[in-house]
């Protein structure tokens, strides 16, 4: 199926809760929880679970049938990431699917035995949520959506999307392994490529503010955003309207920011992490356990160019590159 048919399952996804109370009792439905960084609103995160619940379907696990989703949405706030967690793991699950590093964190803070699939999380062995990618060894396991090479490869594509910059704005939350990790990946490419790198930190709005317009002040400047964390993603109408203010070629990490106005984006496609993450939790619900589940890397990638936003930054995007994009947006 294409994404875009997985669209009409959005409408029910706000009664599945309530549907699966009104035509089983509880006791005969497996119950399955979903704590998504995203906000309740996000078109692509609907598309996800959409997604995810198509693939429990195709493996026989019928919503309001056998199978209950519990879903709550963070909106980016790691104090909602930590009280949905809380609260999730207190209705005793069968598994929880969680969407970011950090929520994983926080669902293991919370229970140590509750069963955990996640998606789109940057390295699961750093962030200590599992042992090894072949053998997770505890009560999560899941879809890593990058290995850090990823980010080098951004940066390769900024300098083959804008020649001209030899100076990149690398915004990052330096708290979390992926933050760190992502933007120490960036340093070993830059010298190669002649690129002067200056770290942004993700605090606040006004951070972000100033440090970008700070870094614009001289010419040649580019930027990357790591992620997709969910630190940085709260930002993001915010860094995509700052890089359009100071005329930043610029870098993302999936569609939703090329969707929302951004250049360009190269990354894991989540739409497929969610449908793949299904069979994960169909294999946990028949006895398996998520020690013994290995890890498993991206399979599938997807880049996505904004040609109004490249016509904006007077940018002209080679023939080449426009055929090796997976979308265009115009």
């Amino acid at each position: 199926m294409k994404r875009r048919q997985f669209i009409t399952l959005l409408g029910g996804a706000a009664a599945w809760p309530l549907t699966a109370r009104a035509q089983q009792p509880a006791a005969k439905l497996r119950r399955i929880g979903i704590l998504m960084s995203q906000t309740a609103d996000d078109p692509d995160a609907l598309t996800h679970i959409a997604a995810f619940a198509q693939g429990l379907q195709e493996l026989g696990w019928t919503v309001g049938g056998n199978m209950r989703l519990d879903t709550r949405w963070g909106g980016g706030d790691l104090d909602r990431f930590r009280r949905y967690a809380a609260e999730l793991v207190a209705l005793s699950p069968d598994v929880i699917v969680a969407t970011a590093g950090s929520i994983v964190g926080m669902l293991q803070q919370a229970s140590r035995t509750v069963p955990i699939v996640f998606v789109t999380t940057i390295d699961p062995v750093g962030g200590g949520f599992v042992a090894s990618l072949a053998r997770p060894g505890g009560n999560a396991t899941g879809f890593t959506t990058s290995e850090f090479s990823m980010f080098g490869k951004r940066l390769e594509l900024l300098k083959e999307i804008a020649p001209g910059v030899t100076r990149v704005a690398v915004i990052r939350d330096p708290s979390v392994p992926a933050g760190s990790g992502g933007f120490a990946a960036i340093q070993t490419v830059a010298p190669s490529l002649r690129v002067e790198l200056t770290p942004v930190g993700v605090r606040d709005g006004d951070e972000i503010d100033h440090a970008i317009a700070a870094f614009a002040r001289s010419s040649n400047g580019g930027l990357i955003v790591v992620g997709p964390t969910s630190s940085v993603a709260s930002h993001l109408d915010l860094i995509i309207t700052l890089a359009a203010r100071h005329r930043l070629p610029a870098v993302y990490s999936n569609r939703t920011w090329s969707t929302a106005g951004g250049l360009i984006s190269y990354g894991a496609d989540p739409f497929d992490q969610y449908r793949r993450a299904a069979g994960y939790v169909d294999r946990i619900l028949k006895g398996e356990k998520p020690a013994d589940l290995p890890v498993q890397t991206p399979t599938k990638f997807e880049m996505l160019i904004n040609l109004k936003t490249a016509k904006a930054l007077a940018l002209e995007i080679s023939p080449t590159l426009l055929a090796r994009a997976d979308e265009v947006i115009e």
